[in-house]
């Protein structure tokens, strides 16, 4: 039977704490929770759902696993991990909001071994996949505008290349914790677009405005670049939500293409629930 450490997970319907019986998470209410036997819990209602399988396709995720494990976006990863070191107090309990296949969750676990790490994805099987990097992280199907977690209990909330949900982020973390935030920067991955679409319209990417429940306490815009093969640039593409857009002569064009440099740009911005309101 898997030991699955539910501390500070609270049930996702009527929002008592969940407790582990057998192979079940249960609440007062009765609500169980099966825990799949790869090691992860689906804490999503059918009424938080949108969609039938909401999020990634395995396509996507098996992509996501091959470039990130390659150490492509290592310099981002440490972004984060620098940034929740930084965390006044420390950090014993982080939440990654919108996980995906793992990396970077895993990481967080390996860079602070004795925190309590949880990874929430609302596609199942980005959590499927998630939970074969390590056991001692608890994954969770779940969105992040709902998290089954309960109120003030953790240190930091990540949120990579995912959502923002401020209310729900703030709601979750102690006073002075702090939400990482990692967004796309106006030049992200700019040469690709370049060759996938006819027209490149500029932008002016910033992070979101936030509603006052959250401080902003920095914001960088960092970059750095990578150079990618054929293979490596499909996996790129499947990661993103560009190859729902390609046109097939696009397509052909990227795979003839043999190496490929790419800007990596994006903002670090850190976030403070207030000690005070």
């Amino acid at each position: 039977m898997i030991n699955f450490n539910c501390t500070s997970l609270i049930c996702p319907l009527c929002g008592a704490s969940l407790i582990q019986k057998g192979g079940s998470l249960v609440c007062p209410e009765n609500h169980t929770f099966d825990i799949a036997r790869q090691g992860y819990v689906n804490l999503l209602p059918v009424q938080q759902k949108h969609t039938l399988s909401p999020g990634d396709t395995p396509e996507m995720l098996a992509a996501r696993r091959r470039f990130l494990n390659e150490g492509h976006y290592a310099p981002i990863c440490a972004d984060v991990v620098s940034a929740l070191t930084a965390i006044p107090g420390g950090v014993s309990h982080i939440v990654d909001a919108g996980c995906g296949e793992g990396y970077y969750t895993s990481e967080f676990g390996r860079h602070f071994p004795e925190a309590r790490v949880i990874g929430a994805d609302i596609s199942k099987a980005a959590v499927k996949l998630a939970a074969s990097r390590t056991k001692a992280i608890s994954w969770l199907t779940a969105t992040a505008s709902h998290l089954p977690v309960a109120d003030g209990s953790a240190d930091a909330v990540t949120a990579i290349f995912s959502l923002l949900c401020e209310e729900e982020f703030a709601r979750v973390l102690r006073p002075g914790g702090r939400v990482i935030e990692v967004t796309s920067g106006t030049d992200h991955l700019i040469e690709l677009k370049r060759i996938i679409y006819d027209d490149v319209f500029e932008q002016h990417k910033r992070p979101k405005a936030l509603e006052g429940r959250l401080r902003e306490i920095g914001c960088e815009l960092r970059q750095f670049t990578v150079t990618l093969n054929g293979v490596q640039l499909a996996d790129l593409l499947w990661m993103t939500p560009h190859t729902m857009r390609i046109k097939p002569e696009k397509r052909a064009l990227l795979e003839a293409t043999p190496f490929l440099t790419l800007t990596v740009q994006y903002y670090v911005r850190v976030l403070e629930k207030p000690s005070h309101r």
